[in-house]
């Protein structure tokens, strides 16, 4: 595993506000974390923006869980961090939790950083 302990601190610092907003079922809030132009590819089609972003988790149920673990950083320029994640998703209706990995990109913008991308794909396996 390659990480060092301030890229998984940049990561957090986006991912951390992306879990509550999913926890509250905010979409809008989730969609603030991405960049204007961010490219998302959750498990529909992809889509560039932020209006993608929100569109995609407002289709999501109400309930819905997330907790992330990091698994992998790089840091390719001092503005960036690309972040691998294991992560799972819960549902409140008692589906079964749903696995997947998580490819991310935090691109910093003035003192804050947000993502500008985002991807899924499932778990080998599964």
């Amino acid at each position: 595993m390659t990480m060092t302990a301030a890229d998984a601190e940049i990561l957090r610092s986006v991912l951390d506000p992306w879990i509550a907003a999913i926890d509250a079922h905010d979409p809008e809030g989730i969609a603030e974390l991405f960049t204007e132009d961010a490219v998302f590819q959750g498990l529909h089609p992809y889509t560039v923006g932020r209006q993608g972003v929100a569109d995609y988790y407002a289709s999501q149920p109400l309930g819905l869980t997330a907790e992330y673990r990091i698994l992998e950083t790089r840091r390719p320029a001092s503005d960036f961090v690309y972040g691998y994640l294991s992560v799972e998703f819960g549902f409140a209706d008692g589906r079964p939790t749903l696995p997947v990995l998580i490819g991310v990109a935090a691109q910093r913008s003035g003192d804050d950083w947000m993502l500008a991308l985002y991807q899924v794909s499932h778990r080998p396996g599964l």
